[in-house]
């Protein structure tokens, strides 16, 4: 079992950036492929980006590619989503998961461990 801790929420201005990091708790870390999900108030957990174990290969949501970037550091256990040019829709909690499917996946059942999330507000 691995334990995943997000941090690097907030408030953020329209246009502005936020870096997102997902902290795991075990050494496997790279054994894993680590997606981004997020949830806004009164909708449906949504895919936003993951990234491979394996060769770090990614994978993103339509709404956010071109803005959002995501990376792993393995010896540091930790990944990131670099999150830019936010908009009002990017409002949500995110939260970070962890998978071991071969091939990366949007669906949010395929993802084993789940963070606590963080809150993402983008208001003027």
């Amino acid at each position: 079992q691995v334990q995943l801790v997000e941090s690097g929420g907030g408030l953020v201005q329209p246009g502005g950036s936020l870096r997102l990091s997902c902290a795991a708790s075990k050494s496997t870390f790279h054994g894993y492929n680590i997606g981004w999900f997020r949830q806004a108030s009164g909708k449906e957990r949504e895919f936003v980006a993951a990234i491979r174990r394996t060769d770090s290969s990614t994978r993103y949501a339509d709404s956010v590619k071109g803005r959002f970037t995501i990376s792993r550091n393995d010896p540091e256990r930790t990944a990131y989503l670099q999150m830019n040019s936010l908009n009002a829709d990017d409002t949500a909690v995110y939260y970070c998961a962890a998978s071991t499917t071969i091939l990366l996946t949007t669906t949010p059942s395929r993802y084993a461990y789940w963070g606590q999330g963080t809150q993402v507000t983008v208001s003027s």
